[in-house]
């Protein structure tokens, strides 16, 4: 960034905005100036020389004053000169910094003012900030206008946002225009609280009175970009109302809100209203649509409304291709899905590293692991990286199928390929090595996750805990359980009814029953599954006051016991010649 120098700054406070210059040395130093303020004579020609080696020598600022040693410098109208001949704002911001930095110069705040000027219509915005910053001078309200559409322009939102405040200040209100551009800037660098901002001043200044469509129209993106998409409907039916109609992105934006809250109903409604008031749906607006329809699995419906658009004329892009692309794989119509890849390639739409995912995920998930494969090769021959995403998809694929050696090879070559592996990547293999009844590597590859840093999902620690009491190793799935709770992990009730089953078949009957108690202090349901296994161990091990326990709990809860269980207890109750057996059995006729 170009910064003027800081010795400007004791310049300007020196020098008073109407500064008076020395009269012999202008006439020592201008020959003739026309009536326009256009310098003449020789003088026109030194300026333009010195232009000239500004634009081509590359350190000018060594030589520029011995080659002209009679030229006064330090004249504001000589810089003037330049400024109007220099067709170059940055050049032109250099030559100000050295003039103030190596000749004297103390700039005025008709020179400030015009370079300000020349840097906000190049664009610059950065160098108008600095030079604003650093010169401390007050440009005209007009100009801090234009400086207002510049930062806008250069996404720099909150800096005109603070002009906007500036000129309040002052009395200036600048036009509809200039807040329009602003709060369209705002909204493309996601500063939707910023809109508010400056809807708050317009609502101070007279502009309020004269606010627009274009203006209105911002204002329900701002809402549904903050997920308040009720308030922006509101506001479109009140503007509908009054006769006025936004633009297709304006309903856009409210489709996509209505979706994403999964309230179709209103989208449909809303795309009535677009054909209704004469505008014509784009691309984008069916876009909405499909994807609303295929999250919620209304594929068919999507599907039917894609080739509805391709038979009107519409041309789908290469996003709406990949999202009819998965939807169609995810209703297993592979062929579908192929036929639409071929047709996307044949009409120029190349696909791009998400489409290629989808794809590769589709063949794998199929195990059509050769033409995933291909796949896998052709995205990488175009130049797309490979990513995480796309060998998470061979991963899940491979393990899916039961083959985890290549899932582990490809695991150890993401790694020295430098392709990070995410929790997606471990949680994949740790289900594959366990459906394979690889638990070894599967642990040894759960530690890793852990000193990663990264947060196993609940399946792979439920799967890993099931497979531990099932290899009677039961303690170990209680320890892996009590570590996992540490780190806040919300166990499934599922895995309390592994590690009672787990204890029972070691024989901690005791311990078992702990843990029964513990699921219901918790509010926790246990299975079903999980009594009768709990009372098949307890009747082999003769435990027939904890089965009675056992039976009261699982009979309160609503629980039918089997026939041939019955018939187990009954018979076992006669050898022990039991008690309560009349009893107990009364009361499971009863409940039973």
């Amino acid at each position: 960034m170009v910064r003027t120098p800081s010795s400007i700054i004791s310049f300007i406070r020196h020098s008073s905005a109407g500064a008076r210059f020395d009269p012999a040395g202008q006439l020592r130093n201008l020959t003739t100036e026309s009536k326009d303020g256009d310098c003449g004579g020789n003088y026109r020609d030194v300026i333009n020389e010195i232009c000239l080696i500004t634009r081509r020598r590359p350190r000018w600022e060594h030589t520029l004053l011995s080659e002209f040693p009679s030229l006064n410098f330090s004249d504001p109208l000589l810089f003037h000169a330049y400024l109007k001949h220099q067709n170059n704002a940055f050049l032109s911001l250099r030559f100000f910094n050295w003039l103030c930095s190596y000749c004297g110069f103390s700039p005025d705040q008709s020179s400030c003012n015009a370079l300000f000027d020349v840097l906000v219509d190049a664009k610059a915005c950065n160098a108008a900030k600095s030079l604003l910053d650093c010169a401390g001078f007050t440009p005209e309200p007009s100009s801090l206008e234009c400086y207002i559409r510049c930062l806008s322009h250069g996404g720099m939102v909150e800096e005109a946002v603070n002009v906007f405040g500036k000129l309040k200040n002052v009395g200036f209100c600048p036009s509809l225009a200039t807040w329009n551009a602003s709060l369209s800037a705002c909204l493309k660098t996601g500063r939707t609280n910023l809109v508010w901002t400056l809807y708050e001043l317009m609502m101070a200044s007279d502009v309020i009175a004269n606010i627009d469509v274009e203006t209105i129209g911002y204002l329900i993106q701002a809402y549904c970009n903050d997920n308040k998409v009720s308030n922006g409907y509101g506001l479109l039916r009140h503007i509908l109302e009054d006769g006025l109609c936004p633009d297709n992105t304006v309903f856009n934006s409210l489709i996509s809100a209505f979706s994403r809250e999964e309230e179709y109903a209103r989208a449909s409604e809303l795309l009535h209203v677009m054909i209704a008031k004469g505008l014509a749906p784009d691309i984008f607006t069916y876009q909405e649509i499909i994807n609303g329809l295929f999250k919620r699995r209304k594929n068919l419906e999507g599907f039917r409304i894609f080739n509805d658009l391709k038979d009107r004329g519409y041309l789908p892009d290469r996003v709406m291709y990949t999202t009819i692309i998965k939807g169609l794989c995810d209703m297993e119509w592979h062929g579908e899905a192929r036929k639409l890849w071929f047709e996307m390639i044949r009409k120029g739409l190349l696909p791009n590293e998400y489409t290629y995912t989808v794809m590769i995920n589709r063949y794998c998930r199929i195990g059509d692991f050769d033409n995933a494969r291909k796949l896998y090769n052709e995205m990488c021959d175009k130049g797309y990286e490979e990513t995480t995403v796309t060998c998470n998809a061979m991963i899940s694929g491979l393990c899916f199928h039961g083959m985890t050696d290549e899932a582990q090879r490809l695991f150890e070559e993401m790694s020295q390929r430098g392709i990070v592996c995410d929790i997606i990547t471990y949680n994949s293999l740790i289900r594959g090595l366990i459906k394979k009844g690889n638990l070894i590597e599967a642990k040894k590859l759960f530690n890793e996750l852990l000193v990663q840093g990264l947060e196993p999902s609940t399946s792979s620690v439920t799967i890993l805990i099931k497979r531990l009491c099932e290899d009677g190793d039961t303690q170990e799935a209680i320890r892996l359980w009590k570590d996992m709770v540490s780190r806040n992990w919300e166990p499934m009730v599922s895995t309390y009814g592994y590690i009672v089953t787990g204890l029972c078949e070691q024989g901690s009957f005791t311990e078992a029953m702990e843990w029964l108690f513990e699921m219901l202090n918790k509010k926790l349901k246990p299975r079903k599954r999980t009594f009768e296994t709990l009372i098949q161990c307890l009747l082999k091990n003769d435990k027939l006051d904890d089965i009675l326990v056992a039976l009261d709990l699982m009979l309160t809860i609503g629980y039918t016991l089997q026939k041939n269980t019955i018939e187990s207890l009954v018979k076992k109750f006669d050898e022990k010649s039991f008690n309560f057996a009349g009893t107990c059995l009364e009361r499971i006729s009863e409940r039973n």
